[in-house]
């Protein structure tokens, strides 16, 4: 079993309305059982996402990757 790269960008906002975070668009449950679910699960999360992340753009609540890097 390989590991599945987590899609966390270190933005964590969750949206209430939707109820996924602006910045990987997973829900609370997901974010929490991330490291202890079934890769299955977590690839079926990951099939989720671009809509998800489509919708959060549609509505204005996607937030980008930030970088550590200060102007």
């Amino acid at each position: 079993m390989s590991a599945v790269p987590s899609p966390c960008v270190n933005v964590c906002q969750m949206d209430a309305a939707t109820g996924w975070c602006r910045g990987c668009a997973r829900r609370l449950d997901e974010i929490a059982g991330w490291g202890a679910a079934p890769e299955l699960r977590q690839r079926q999360i990951l099939e989720q996402l671009p809509a998800r992340r489509a919708e959060l753009q549609r509505l204005g609540l996607w937030l980008e990757a930030r970088s550590n890097v200060r102007d």
